[in-house]
């Protein structure tokens, strides 16, 4: 168990001596690099470089590079101009370098340099092993983002692996999402209301990119991210999302505007002119030990997502009162027209398994849960009086949604429509296609704000992956809202795919890839409310390489 406070986080990656006085001097005096230091998306010869200078002209910035533990180069390795067009953000993709190398790198303007910052590139060839860390969901008012600052304490990190919900979109109202923490904490979304505009969304992310915790993690390794829905707005899909209403413009200019903040704050290789924007499907080779495929279940083809409320209608039941009509939506749910990926996408990915077929592991980035998950039957569990007496101990608004779904789980139905769950023929295609290239992927998901450990199974029943998700930096987690209801435990029970599952905890996830193990520790904060913290792990989990395929996750005794 790791003791851990701010003191020292950020000092690791202080700011080198200064660059001699020169041309620059005059932008300097109004030049500041607030927003910390990132670089991302690795391969074996680059890596993306990131800052931002607040300043108020357009200015000329000085970026370096050198391997970590040798001398600092008194020379510039390169120069980059930023301004208004892009938020003063500046992105280098630095080329040349070695594979497997960890360097360290800064930038400067005059003589204000930037915090420094570390990543390592890809290997190539034979690996020991690779370690990364698995991260999502991380709303700023929603409590201290602690679980970064362990992250950046890691002795052995190869990369990050962001699956999205880096920004929020929310505002500050007295019923806004996490609002509650918020206020107590005194973190205040920027701008206070919902963000819509581009200007909106380039203030959120730069006071994201204020956090202190943040800014270290990003100055430890390279990020490798992909959005979720948050990023825009909530429950994204093709052609709009839940969270986008007609008073608050078009969707598509509303998108353009989140993507091109997005493309300007994070350290993402970005599409080349005639690239679409919302295609950032990629993947990255770490020697003979993993592939790893980042995929986007989103913008690119999600239809919309299915809704309880809205779409399951009501029928005649046996003595005339009405019920769900449970078959009908299933029938609607199983559409094979449901999609995710998207057909172009599903292509992409199927090449990328094959040609990448002689890694140990092939792993994919991927925002949402992928395990089937229905709703636990609580009246399995419990008597009747048992349960509306748990009930009666919640808030009246989340016991009212409770009464309504407890009849639909009953029934079989999903946990989260906006899952997997909710696009059940396309998950079939997908396992398809793992069958096809011939691989059992580790899948990462997301979005859930728990921690999953699932093994993933396709109609018939065959084993097609396991996958290990990942809990919230600090979104709010179902289990909060449910007291002492044992939501966790109840959803490991009713469901065969489901191997663990922690509907409380807030932390992130390490995998840790070997040529015959992949091994996942659930890696967990003891608050988001305070400073200082502690970590702890809930489990290591080991899924096994045979020469039958992988093995079901098993824990292991530590």
């Amino acid at each position: 168990m790791a003791r851990m406070n701010r003191r020292g986080l950020l000092g690791l990656f202080a700011a080198g001596s200064a660059l001699p006085a020169g041309a620059a001097a005059a932008q300097a005096r109004d030049a500041a690099f607030l927003h910390g230091v990132a670089s991302g998306d690795p391969l074996a010869d680059r890596v993306i470089l990131w800052t931002r200078v607040t300043a108020g002209t357009p200015v000329s910035v000085e970026w370096r590079i050198w391997p970590l533990g040798e001398a600092r180069p008194t020379r510039a390795t390169g120069r980059v101009e930023t301004g208004a067009e892009r938020d003063w953000t500046v992105k280098v993709d630095a080329t040349g370098l070695r594979p497997g190398v960890e360097y360290a790198y800064d930038f400067a303007i005059g003589d204000q340099v930037s915090p420094r910052g570390r990543c390592r590139t890809l290997p190539t060839g034979a690996v020991e092993d690779v370690v990364l860390a698995v991260a999502s969901c991380q709303l700023h008012p929603g409590g201290l983002f602690n679980a970064w600052a362990a992250v950046s304490q890691m002795d052995r990190l190869d990369a990050v692996v962001h699956l999205g919900d880096y920004i929020y979109e929310y505002g500050s109202g007295a019923d806004a999402y996490g609002m509650t923490t918020g206020r107590a904490l005194g973190r205040i979304p920027e701008p206070a209301h919902e963000i819509v505009s581009l200007a909106d969304y380039r203030t959120r992310h730069a006071q994201y990119k204020s956090d202190p915790d943040l800014q270290a993690a990003h100055a430890r390794a390279a990020f490798i991210c992909v959005w979720d829905d948050h990023e825009i707005t909530n429950d994204a899909w093709l052609n709009g999302a839940e969270n986008h209403q007609p008073e608050e413009g078009d969707w598509t200019t509303r998108k353009a505007a989140a993507l091109k903040a997005y493309g300007e704050w994070m350290p993402i290789r970005e599409a080349g002119p005639n690239g679409l924007t919302e295609a950032i499907q990629r993947s990255f080779r770490f020697g003979d030990v993993a592939a790893l495929h980042m995929v986007e279940t989103r913008l690119l083809a999600r239809a919309e997502q299915l809704d309880y409320a809205r779409d399951l209608t009501l029928m005649a039941g046996p003595d005339g009162t009405p019920v769900p009509d449970v078959a009908a939506f299933e029938a609607r749910r199983n559409d094979p027209a449901r999609d995710l990926l998207g057909a172009d996408q599903l292509n992409w990915l199927g090449g990328a398994l094959t040609a990448h077929r002689d890694a140990a592991w092939q792993v994919l980035g991927n925002q949402v849960v992928m395990a089937r998950v229905a709703g636990p039957d609580v009246s399995a569990l419990a008597s009747p009086e048992q349960v509306e007496a748990a009930l009666a101990g919640l808030p009246p608004q989340v016991a009212e949604g409770l009464r309504r779904v407890i009849p639909l789980f009953k029934a079989g139905l999903p946990f989260n429509l906006d899952s997997w769950d909710g696009y059940p023929a396309a998950r079939e295609r997908l396992y398809a296609r793992f069958a096809e290239a011939g691989v059992q992927p580790i899948v990462l998901a997301g979005d859930s704000h728990a921690f999953w450990v699932n093994e993933l199974k396709d109609a018939a029943g065959a084993r097609r992956a396991a996958e290990f998700a990942t809990s919230a930096i600090s979104s709010p987690s179902p289990g909060d809202a449910v007291g002492d209801l044992p939501l966790g435990a109840l959803l490991n029970q009713a469901n065969p795919e489901v191997v663990h599952c922690d509907q409380k905890a807030k932390g992130f996830l390490v995998l840790t890839l070997t040529a015959d193990a992949a091994v996942a520790d659930l890696t967990a904060v003891s608050t988001i409310l305070e400073k200082p913290f502690e970590t702890r792990s809930l489990g290591r989990w080991r899924v096994q390489k045979t020469s039958e395929g992988i093995t079901a996750p098993t824990r292991v005794r530590t």
